[in-house]
């Protein structure tokens, strides 16, 4: 007898068809095939389980009581590969999944707490960890399934991550509302030079940043009094003091307290991204929190909105 641990679903699926219709003809409609493919199927199920499983009869076929017994469980391996191959449904309000994201300090505070803050109101089960964005490990991390999600700029993401534009962001300078130089929608760019400025380097230690690289292509130069490794004092260092900045605008417009105008010279911004791997790309549940993490940023398309319903490289400036 052939080994029937190598015998095709699709002859499982036949043999179910035959057991149901008893009538090879219309075992055919069902299936979607001919009438001597269900024969040529019927063929290798006799082979394959050494019964004839079917004679003929005036109405059409009966089954044999080896294709009898063969009925039940047939049916209930059909229904577990269905199973296995259906998309698990995802319930937001009762998922207790973990989300494991990397940020740097900017997108921590523009991007991940408005995200935590909606996902806290549609998935309270869903537990969050954030870690810094190391460029060096990136693709190992997510390899190794420590990392679900990362926050980083096109120029950063490994090739061959999934990824999708989250928005592009521009700078402004951010100073204190009760500032000397608050008053307009810019300030002069002589004023602007000779003015304290404060700035975010991340690597640690530098003075210098893309606002002096747009400067420098004016034949200006400004003075940076101030080097933060981390956005997370610089504004209330702005509010307490006279230095100015030139930040983010999403990081600048949730502070409090601070006045904002543009610059005056034209600082190229930059663009950040969502990216994932493929192990998470079809999951459900990865799928929703996707959707949700676009719709925060106003990324969110057509696919976004409908599994929310079914569900109920930062620049040092």
């Amino acid at each position: 007898m052939r080994d029937i641990r190598t015998i095709d679903l699709n002859l499982l699926r036949a043999l179910d068809a035959l057991l149901d219709e008893r009538n090879v003809s219309k075992a055919a409609e069902r299936l979607g095939v001919t009438q001597p493919a269900v024969s040529g199927m019927l063929t290798r199920l006799r082979e394959s389980f050494d019964d004839s499983l079917f004679v003929r009869s005036q109405r059409g076929v009966q089954p044999t009581l080896r294709a009898l017994a063969l009925a039940e469980p047939v049916k209930q391996i059909l229904a577990n590969v269905e199973a296995l191959l259906r998309p698990a449904a995802f319930d937001p309000a009762t998922a207790s999944l973990t989300l494991t994201l990397a940020a740097t300090d900017y997108a921590l505070q523009a991007v991940v707490v408005p995200f935590v803050m909606k996902l806290r109101r549609y998935a309270p089960g869903i537990r969050v960890a954030t870690r810094p964005v190391d460029n060096d490990r990136i693709a190992q991390q997510f390899e190794r399934g420590e990392l679900d999600l990362a926050l980083m700029t096109p120029e950063s993401a490994p090739l061959d991550l999934h990824s999708r534009r989250l928005f592009d962001e521009t700078y402004v300078c951010a100073l204190r509302a009760g500032h000397p130089d608050a008053g307009g929608t810019t300030i002069p760019i002589d004023r602007f030079c000779a003015l304290d400025h404060a700035l975010v380097s991340f690597s640690g230690g530098s003075f210098h940043g893309v606002t002096d690289e747009a400067l420098a292509r004016e034949g200006r130069e400004r003075h940076v009094a101030l080097s933060f490794h981390s956005f997370l004092a610089l504004a209330e260092v702005l509010r307490a003091t006279d230095l100015i900045a030139v930040v983010p605008r999403r990081l600048a417009a949730a502070s409090d307290g601070l006045a904002l105008m543009e610059p005056p010279v034209a600082v190229p911004g930059f663009t950040k991204l969502a990216v994932w791997h493929g192990r998470t790309h079809n999951d459900a549940g990865h799928r929703w929190v996707r959707a949700l993490l676009f719709e925060t940023c106003g990324a969110v398309d057509a696919l976004g909105s409908e599994l929310l319903r079914c569900g109920s490289l930062d620049q040092t400036a």
